[in-house]
């Protein structure tokens, strides 16, 4: 593995401090990063390097999956920090980051091999990117990278900005646009678990399984993002990036993931295949108050006539020769009565007659990626005593293992440059494609806004899109 500076950008936000950092410091736990390497944070922040790095140690220890208490393991890795404040804004910023990153890279004998981590608003992309690139910080002798979050626009036009202001800069084998769910580690498992075993892969086509589903639901509210969310919604938050991601994942039928060009390129194509029939195959909603519950109106920073959606569920079909009829349902939400993310997969009924009229239930396959981690398989049985058919379930569980977070996984991809589990701009614009007839259908009213109260299954009309089908939500 080749040594490298790791540029962080936002790092004194949120999201280096309970993901970013704890990533690191487990990975370099594991023996999972380069043996010589450099952090460099940038902040707003007037703070000294132990100040700084006393704040990396604080969040290991409220967040890391491991301990710190191996004084000289800590001490080591906060030794490999160093901090400066700059105002991003200004292009003379970069010069002083380029004498900073220099520096380093002279005391810990470091290839120039950068990684450039953009844990900040897109707003501010342009000004990064254009001035890595003015100042000849992205002018290296190794490779350089960049890691960008979420939300990649908020809609086509602003993805095909955001995405033309990036590849100024760098080239699309160096753009690493991070989707957390796709590190999950039952997401990751998805291609090794159909790919090696036989015995599935005969099963993974239209003419075995009768429907896919995928659920993403949340108790919480939006809490403090309310600013946020009555820009995204539902649709823009989940469904654009994660929802279809999942599908993609689901659907795939290539056997080696560590063929990323690949990899994508099937992804592509599944995205340019997909489809929404019409407007009465997808539902919004929005939770309104229940017992000692705000309704989402009520939230501190939402318009008391807001009618963003926090409830979205659809029924998507794939047109190519292997899922041609088969429904995908997808939902997703917040104030619902269960947190889980999970894919279902319920299997034809191919019994006898006799057995049909029987109590038998749908073979189903279901994926557990959070907040449980492992597969359960439903099954038919006979009784021993009564001799009828009843339904057995197989669990296997990954509960009990030390199982590395989404970050750790994606991290470890892009320092390695990796990009099978990053999304290719391909993708990204095909998902904001998709997407757009639906956002402007909610802006039009064409699709109704339905209500469903704080800690329910979410609105009937939910219900009654999987019902039209012939098949109920699991």
């Amino acid at each position: 593995m080749e040594n490298m500076s790791f540029i962080l950008f936002g790092a004194t936000g949120d999201l280096a401090r309970r993901k970013i950092f704890p990533a690191l410091f487990n990975l370099y736990r594991n023996q999972k990063l380069p043996k010589a390497f450099s952090i460099i944070g940038i902040g707003k922040e007037e703070l000294s390097n132990k100040q700084f790095q006393e704040l990396v140690i604080d969040s290991l220890y409220e967040y890391s999956r491991h301990s710190v208490n191996d004084k000289a393991q800590k001490a080591e890795f906060v030794k490999s920090i160093t901090y400066i404040s700059l105002d991003i804004t200004k292009e003379t910023s970069y010069q002083k980051l380029l004498t900073l990153v220099k520096k380093v890279e002279r005391e810990h004998n470091l290839q120039e091999n950068r990684i450039f981590y953009l844990s900040v608003s897109p707003k501010l992309f342009n000004v990064i990117t254009t001035n890595i690139k003015k100042s000849n910080l992205s002018n290296t002798s190794g490779w350089k990278r960049v890691i960008i979050e979420k939300p990649f626009g908020n809609d086509l036009k602003t993805a095909q900005q955001l995405n033309d202001i990036v590849q100024n800069a760098f080239q699309e084998d160096e753009i690493f646009r991070i989707d957390h769910y796709l590190g999950k580690p039952m997401v990751k498992n998805l291609l090794t678990f159909v790919s090696a075993n036989p015995m599935l892969q005969p099963l993974w086509n239209k003419h075995m399984i009768a429907n896919i589903q995928i659920t993403a639901n949340e108790e919480v509210g939006v809490g403090s993002r309310a600013s946020y969310y009555e820009q995204a919604g539902a649709v823009r938050d989940m469904f654009q990036n994660h929802m279809l991601q999942l599908i993609m994942m689901t659907a795939v039928t290539m056997l080696d993931e560590r063929n990323a060009i690949k990899l994508r390129a099937e992804k592509v194509q599944l995205m340019e295949t997909i489809r929404v029939e019409n407007q009465h195959d997808v539902v919004r909603g929005q939770y309104t108050k229940a017992p000692c519950i705000k309704g989402y109106k009520d939230e501190l920073g939402v318009d008391s006539s807001s009618n963003i959606e926090t409830f979205f569920a659809a029924s998507l079909f794939i047109e190519n020769p292997l899922w041609e009829g088969v429904p995908f349902f997808v939902r997703t939400g917040k104030r619902l009565n269960k947190k889980e993310t999970k894919i279902v997969i319920e299997f034809k009924n191919v019994l006898n007659n006799h057995e049909k009229k029987t109590n038998s239930k749908p073979n189903l396959l279901t994926i557990h990626i959070n907040p449980d981690y492992g597969i359960s398989l439903q099954l038919n049985s006979k009784n021993p005593i009564t001799g009828e058919l009843e339904t057995i379930t197989m669990n296997f569980s990954s509960n009990d293992k030390d199982i590395p977070e989404a970050y750790e996984y994606l991290l470890a991809d892009a320092i390695q440059g990796d990009l099978s589990y990053f999304t290719h701009w391909d993708e990204v614009e095909l998902a904001w494609k998709s997407v757009q007839p639906i956002i402007e259908n909610f802006h039009t009213n064409k699709i109704p806004l339905n209500f469903y109260q704080a800690g329910s299954n979410g609105p009937k009309e939910a219900d009654d899109l999987v019902n039209k089908h012939g098949y109920k939500w699991w």
